[in-house]
Order: C-alpha cells, then sequence, then structure tokens
C-alpha cells in the first residue's frame, strides 16, 4: 500500500468520453478513487456520494478522479445515468490501479479472480497525503471532507 508521502504514480487513462487524461493534468488537491464495477450498489453509492457532495469539492478546488477496469462506453453510461460530474477513468487492465496497490486476487462466491479494489488517495503535488483503504462507499466522500477539515485543509 503507498503511504503518506510517497510520490503518486502518474499515469494515463482515457475518460469516459474517450479523451486521455493524466493524473499531472490536474493542480491542486485530487482524489483518486478506485473501484471495483460501475453501475453495481457499492459503487453507485459511493459515486453518488460523490456526486452529492460536489459543490463542497468545487469549493475547495479539489478534483475527484473515479478508476475502475470498465470500458468508457462503460463509464459514460454510469456517469450520465447517475448525473455523475467528475471524471471516471478507465484501467481495463488494473495497470494504474496495481501501481496504486488497488488491484489484485478477489475472492467472491466461492471464485477467485482479478480485480479492483476499493481504495482512495488524496494526492497533491505529486504526493499522496491521505490513503484509505478497503472503503466503505456509504459516507466515503463526507469522510473525506471531514478528514481534510480535520487536518485544516478546508478551503482551497
Amino acid at each position: 500500500m503507498l503511504t503518506v508521502g510517497d510520490d503518486a504514480p502518474d499515469f494515463e487513462l482515457l475518460d469516459q468520453d474517450g479523451r486521455p487524461t493524466r493524473l499531472t493534468d490536474f493542480a491542486g488537491p485530487v482524489v483518486v478513487y478506485f473501484y471495483p464495477r460501475a453501475d453495481t450498489p457499492g459503487c453507485t453509492s459511493e459515486a453518488c456520494g460523490f456526486r452529492d457532495a460536489w459543490e463542497e469539492y468545487e469549493d475547495r478546488d479539489i478534483t475527484v478522479l473515479g478508476i475502475s477496469d470498465d470500458s468508457p462506453a462503460d463509464l459514460r453510461a454510469f456517469a450520465e445515468k447517475y448525473d455523475l460530474p467528475f471524471t471516471l477513468l478507465s484501467d481495463p487492465d488494473g495497470e494504474v490501479a496495481a501501481r496504486y496497490d488497488s488491484y489484485g486476487e478477489k475472492h467472491m462466491f466461492g471464485k477467485r479472480f482479478d480485480g479492483t479494489f476499493r481504495n482512495t488517495y488524496l494526492v497533491d503535488d505529486g504526493e499522496v497525503t491521505g490513503v484509505y483503504e478497503d472503503v466503505t462507499p456509504e459516507g466515503h466522500a463526507e469522510e473525506l471532507l471531514d478528514d481534510l477539515d480535520a487536518r485544516g485543509e478546508s478551503t482551497a
């Protein structure tokens, strides 16, 4: 697992509109959250939490990037269905997630498979400033804002 103070691995992935997007495209704080599958209950809850708190993230000039192994077309449908105002990125082979220690063997219904882990990183100026492992989707967006407030980072 990456830790606070580590360099955040840069990446280039396609967004929900098929545009190449790099971490270094964004100045200021960035939430990089990894989730297993678009339009499933937990992932929808997590994404809608960011959507519902979007004004607070915008007021603080915090970028939100959601990353899964879904295709750009599936991400676009997900974003449109739930009116998600932030960028979703396609990591089809889990290469970026693996660099963030957020991809590997999972177990479900007695089967083993490779997939994306629900982890979140706060990144600022190329450095990891916060780490959230095995996130609970419900309330996660608010948890991040509360943590930023507690650290004295409540305004941009």
